[in-house]
């Protein structure tokens, strides 16, 4: 698949979106008590009534729709703060990769509502298992959704898990950029978005960005140039979204 074909203008035809999915309790978190529980159905709530009202334009995503079985899956990298967004549009058999803190029990939560099923860990906890099942999931032919920046930063700062689960399993990174017109940004180390009640949503899938190298440290080396595909990309969906 070439850049060309990907970078091939607005999608206008929006796919369905996946089942929502029962989140995978990572083993030893404690469960969440009433109030968590609560607030996590709350919020998920707020998601969908939300999302029914934004405005959402996707371009460059047609080649990974229109995908058959046999073709290959790939690792989606988004930087964390746009999480919210790319789950929204995704709309494909996806898994992402949620950190096992408090905190992810309750992403996980949200974002099997929005039909992605969640892998736990992170590079930081639980790594090496994670990237481990992150390669067993594209190898069964769904997605995987990364933020190389999570789960605690520093934002938009691209440590190479992403890289080194696609270089095990021997495909490609797909770069996601996202411009937000109206958002509510939370005071946290990835200034998380949600955007607010009909906000336009521009999100760009870049062209996919192959991982070489002659070993898991070579690969680790490129960070950077991951880094700089995924601000390309970002800075197109600012063109597109007119924020630039």
């Amino acid at each position: 698949m070439s850049a060309a074909e990907v970078d091939e203008g607005l999608e206008m035809v929006t796919p369905p979106r996946e089942p929502p999915s029962v989140p995978e309790r990572a083993a030893d978190a404690p469960p969440l008590d009433f109030r968590r529980r609560l607030l996590v159905r709350v919020v998920s709530w707020i998601v969908l009534a939300l999302g029914r009202t934004w405005r959402v334009r996707v371009y460059g995503r047609r080649w990974l729709v229109a995908r058959t079985a046999d073709d290959a899956r790939v690792v989606v990298a988004l930087w964390h703060g746009q999480l919210l967004s790319v789950a929204w549009v995704q709309r494909q058999p996806t898994r992402a990769m949620i950190s096992e803190h408090r905190d992810g029990e309750m992403i996980a939560y949200i974002m099997g509502r929005l039909g992605i099923a969640s892998i736990r860990g992170s590079t930081s906890r639980g790594g090496a298992r994670a990237l481990l099942e992150c390669a067993k999931v594209l190898r069964s032919r769904a997605d995987v959704a990364i933020t190389p920046d999570g789960p605690r930063g520093p934002r938009h700062h691209f440590a190479p898990g992403a890289a080194i689960v696609a270089f095990r399993a021997r495909t490609s990174i797909v770069p996601v950029g996202v411009h937000v017109d109206r958002a509510w940004r939370l005071r946290s180390w990835d200034q998380f978005e949600i955007p607010k009640p009909f906000a336009r949503l521009t999100v760009v899938y870049g062209a996919p960005v192959n991982v070489e190298g002659a070993d898991v440290r070579d690969v680790s080396a490129r960070s950077d140039e991951y880094a700089r595909a995924m601000n390309a990309v970002a800075a197109r969906a600012a063109v597109l979204g007119g924020g630039a």
